[in-house]
């Protein structure tokens, strides 16, 4: 198994859609990329002043998908040209970062940041860091909209951008249970 954390504005639409790509054994919402000290809460991270963005960590066979791939994945899943903001969400928390583990990401995040600027027609904003701490979210937020389907902003939000994603991705898509 490895991992990738990434964030692209709100976890609960990063994890729903990566909960849904074949060969990705879990996801993980959480927060990474702050300053504050200790361990932050989503109320702390909504406020903006921690530092931290929302992120997923995504657990995936490298035999059935690669880091690549994933990387691809979201960096057409979101908008990684707009700093700070994903839709009506606002603020450092929600900003479009590639959180690496290692060497070998960082190098393979280079290169489909590169590729994806032909991809966009306003310049990329997302960050590329190393990846010091990550902190799972408290309960609530593990399988949102799995477990809120009904929600407001799961059906405004979330749920477009599933239709949208399951349109361009249906050959990766996990099998229907």
């Amino acid at each position: 198994m490895e991992i990738m954390t990434v964030g692209g504005g709100c976890f609960w639409c990063t994890e729903a859609i990566f909960d849904k790509v074949q060969g990705v054994e879990k996801v993980i919402p959480g927060y990474s990329g702050g300053t504050a000290p200790g361990v932050p809460t989503y109320r702390e991270v909504c406020s903006g002043l921690t530092g931290h963005a929302e992120v997923i960590q995504v657990h995936f066979n490298p035999n059935s998908i690669s880091y690549k791939e994933l990387l691809e994945i979201f960096m057409t899943t979101h908008d990684p040209t707009t700093l700070n903001r994903q839709g009506g969400d606002v603020g450092t928390q929600y900003r479009s970062v590639i959180f690496y583990h290692n060497e070998a990401q960082k190098q393979t995040a280079q290169h489909v940041l590169e590729a994806m600027k032909t991809v966009y027609n306003d310049p990329i904003v997302t960050e590329l860091s190393p990846l010091d701490t990550f902190y799972p979210a408290e309960e609530e937020h593990h399988n949102y909209y799995e477990q809120n389907p009904e929600q407001g902003y799961c059906q405004m939000v979330i749920s477009p951008k599933l239709t949208k994603f399951k349109k361009m991705y249906a050959a990766k898509l996990k099998p229907q249970a």
